[in-house]
């Protein structure tokens, strides 16, 4: 689950009418915060072996961009239900870290393998592992958590959600090297985006130190 103490990622979704509702619905019926941070590493891990088994078939690529999806609508839901509820605990910072890089890493070793290039989808979910390392060494640090990209989980999501949907409906002859070249994308981006948030973090630490 997100962190209740107002230090989650910026998200503008979360002022939509439609998705207010679903989180109140969810508070009413007091449903876990933990619980949903499970349901939607349990779709992380079906997309990627939706993605993996996807070329040449447009419905699993139009699946595994659906799943994606629902992985990033449960990320949000869990903050909003463990703020609408007044949950804040230690093991819910567990609950939000650890699905998420496991959810991150099915993902994109999914894409790998649906690229011939398993290797490719194993080194970005590392590169994007280390984004959110720098991100957790900050907070343990006393840091506000940084969420800057240019290649931040809601970023990579959003490439590999493309990617699917081009895949499902463009010629094969013009889907097939997306998924690598996507990967490549992702992977030099997330190495970028960890330099900038340690960057930015060397900088906050100085100017707390002076």
């Amino acid at each position: 689950m997100q962190n209740p103490s107002g230090d989650r990622r910026p998200i503008a979704a979360r002022d939509l009418q439609p998705v207010i509702a679903l989180a109140n619905w969810l508070v009413r019926y007091r449903v876990s915060a933990n619980a949903i941070s499970l349901a939607g590493m349990i779709c992380a891990v079906i997309a990627g072996f939706v993605l993996a088994a996807a070329p040449g078939y447009a419905a699993l690529w139009l699946l595994g961009a659906v799943l994606v999806q629902l992985r990033l609508l449960a990320n949000m839901l869990d903050g909003m239900v463990a703020v609408g509820r007044g949950i804040a605990s230690r093991l819910g910072e567990i609950f939000n870290e650890v699905p998420d890089r496991i959810s991150d890493t099915a993902i994109l070793i999914g894409l790998g393998v649906a690229a011939n290039a398993a290797w490719l989808g194993l080194a970005a979910a590392l590169a994007a592992m280390a984004t959110a390392y720098i991100r957790a060494v900050g907070k343990g640090l006393g840091q506000a958590s940084d969420f800057c990209g240019p290649m931040a989980k809601p970023h990579r999501m959003f490439v590999v959600t493309i990617v699917a949907v081009w895949c499902a409906l463009a010629p094969a002859a013009l889907a097939q090297p997306v998924p690598q070249y996507a990967l490549y994308v992702i992977l030099v981006l997330s190495l970028l985006t960890t330099c900038r948030r340690l960057a930015r973090l060397v900088r906050a630490l100085n100017a707390g130190a002076g």
